[in-house]
């Protein structure tokens, strides 16, 4: 059995709604109507490790709740499930940060991972302190994680590098197991960093081809370093019983974008250093029109939101056909999302997860524990329904 693994979000950018929720990469975080709190990102993280999704991805940036934090609280009220903490090196040590892994993951039960975010906008990194360009920030990230990864083996660290300094530093709090690493970036300095640290390398949903076209060079750089990483899409879905019902959701959807909402914050998102936030750009055009870029692939969200762009629209089968064209260039993990975050976690955990199960992709983590599978409406459960 193929070993996929399928993450989902918390929406701590703006909370959680019916619409989109915009914002992100240096633009004003929209409100979605449902504040991002304990109580109901509990609700979505108790509802995705029920469902089957191994880890929910917190975002980082000044446009949304503190990761660490939010995570830490959150792992009070859920059992199984890993949380992806995203956050950024550079704006602490990387002795705090390998301590802080080391308490989170020791105190929760090895339930950290960790999706480093080198910042692609220095205006906002600006509000942090951090006034390097993007290059300068890729290069100290690549030094950060050298001493992180450094101080996780539990050895005295003395470095004199160009960012940092540490004197016989000894970690005490070393995690168990280590957390893996998440890292994206499509810039040659964001693809050099990844092909020394990252354990799983995250793009966004473009088409399979482009997918497939990174992941070969990524796979090539991290061959001349002796690594082998793993390969994962973020993305968000809209899985529906019938392509119908997905298509006259994002219909509805894109409706409630104003035209000035699109300018608006195309011309914010137009700002960026970011190279994967241009090509999410050059997805949508900034246009209404021609949005479906690639059979069930639709760059609708992007208009108004930065980062994550596309959807994964259609039916059930329609959705768990192009995961798998994805698994054919090399993808193996999926950091989903949708909106509102609660009810699209169950569409695509009751819905895309069993039909996946039924393809041999895909078994849930904690057998025994997975909800039944979705049954359309009007349509007569049958026989041995929901079994695992």
């Amino acid at each position: 059995m193929t070993d996929l693994k399928f993450h989902w979000f918390l929406p701590t950018n703006g909370g959680d709604g019916r619409n989109i929720v915009g914002g992100g990469h240096g633009t004003p975080a929209g409100s979605g109507g449902r504040p991002a709190s304990v109580a109901y990102l509990g609700q979505i993280a108790r509802s995705a490790e029920q469902l089957g999704f191994e880890a929910a991805l917190t975002p980082t940036g000044a446009w949304c709740e503190d990761a660490w934090i939010t995570t830490a609280m959150l792992s009070s009220v859920s059992e199984r499930l890993k949380f992806l903490v995203a956050f950024r090196p550079g704006l602490v040590s990387p002795f705090l940060a390998a301590q802080m892994a080391g308490t989170f993951q020791n105190l929760s039960g090895g339930r950290l991972l960790l999706n480093v975010v080198t910042g692609g906008e220095s205006h906002e990194q600006r509000m942090y302190g951090d006034h390097l360009d993007k290059d300068a920030r890729y290069e100290r990230c690549g030094e950060f994680l050298d001493i992180v990864r450094a101080l996780w083996s539990g050895k005295p660290v003395e470095v004199e590098g160009k960012y940092y300094h540490l004197s016989d530093a000894v970690l005490s709090q070393r995690p168990d197991p280590l957390p893996g690493v998440y890292f994206g970036g499509s810039s040659p300095a964001a693809l050099d960093v990844a092909a020394r640290h990252a354990d799983v390398y995250l793009t966004w949903g473009e088409p399979p081809a482009a997918v497939g076209e990174k992941v070969r060079r990524v796979r090539e750089l991290a061959e001349r370093q002796g690594r082998d990483p793993a390969f994962g899409l973020r993305v968000h879905t809209i899985a529906r019983d019938t392509a119908e019902e997905a298509w006259a959701e994002a219909g509805r959807l894109l409706a409630g974008i104003s035209d000035e909402q699109i300018r608006e914050v195309q011309a914010g998102l137009r700002r960026s250093e970011s190279e994967g936030q241009r090509r999410m750009l050059d997805l949508n055009g900034g246009s209404r029109d021609s949005l479906e870029i690639h059979p069930n692939l639709w760059a609708g969200v992007g208009l108004v939101r930065g980062g994550a762009g596309t959807a994964l629209v259609g039916s059930h089968r329609q959705i768990a056909d192009l995961v798998e064209q994805y698994v054919e260039v090399g993808v193996t993990e999926f950091v989903l999302s949708g909106y509102p975050h609660l009810e699209e976690a169950y569409r695509f955990g009751e819905g895309v997860l069993p039909e996946l199960s039924r393809r041999g992709l895909w078994r849930h983590p904690a057998p025994g524990r997975q909800a039944a599978a979705a049954v359309p409406f009007g349509a007569a459960p049958t026989a041995g329904a929901g079994a695992a």
